[in-house]
């Protein structure tokens, strides 16, 4: 089952629960997905990789609005936010630890050659490529960062 149907079905689920976060949350990504399906050149197609991708889009924006809601205390809101990204969260990949995304990130520094900040460049691309999903891009630039530092 795809992605997309997987979502589907959950928000029917939660329509029946009459859980209000979970509802939300998932009609906010079924939203973004039939943009991305309708998008001029999409074929209307959806692979499962672009679907993860627009969550952990939505995911980090959760985030930062969360951030700023907390700073402008109103915690309320800030805390719908964040229910609303565990419930996405648990449609991602497993998240790799911070040993396990080191140890990653040593192999594609190896294999790229890298020695400096100067080769980042490369190193991000061979990342973004190899550990899509699997960590936030912060994460792997600030990693990558202190490795070739």
């Amino acid at each position: 089952m795809s992605l997309f149907d997987q979502i589907s079905d959950d928000i029917k689920a939660a329509m029946l629960a009459k859980d209000k976060v979970r509802l939300e949350a998932l009609r906010n990504a079924k939203k973004f997905f039939l943009e991305a399906k309708t998008a001029p050149g999409a074929n209307d197609t959806l692979t499962d990789e672009d679907a993860v991708k627009i969550i952990q889009k939505l995911v980090k924006q959760g985030k930062d609005s969360a951030g700023i809601y907390s700073g402008q205390n109103r915690e309320d809101l800030a805390e719908e936010e964040l229910q609303q990204v565990k419930v996405l969260e648990a449609y991602l990949p497993k998240q790799l630890s911070p040993e396990e995304l080191e140890a990653e990130l040593k192999k594609i520094i190896a294999e790229t050659g890298a020695s400096s900040l100067k080769d980042m460049g490369k190193v991000m691309g061979a990342a973004n490529k190899t550990l899509a999903g699997k960590a936030e891009g912060r994460l792997i630039s600030d990693t990558v960062k202190r490795l070739l530092a």
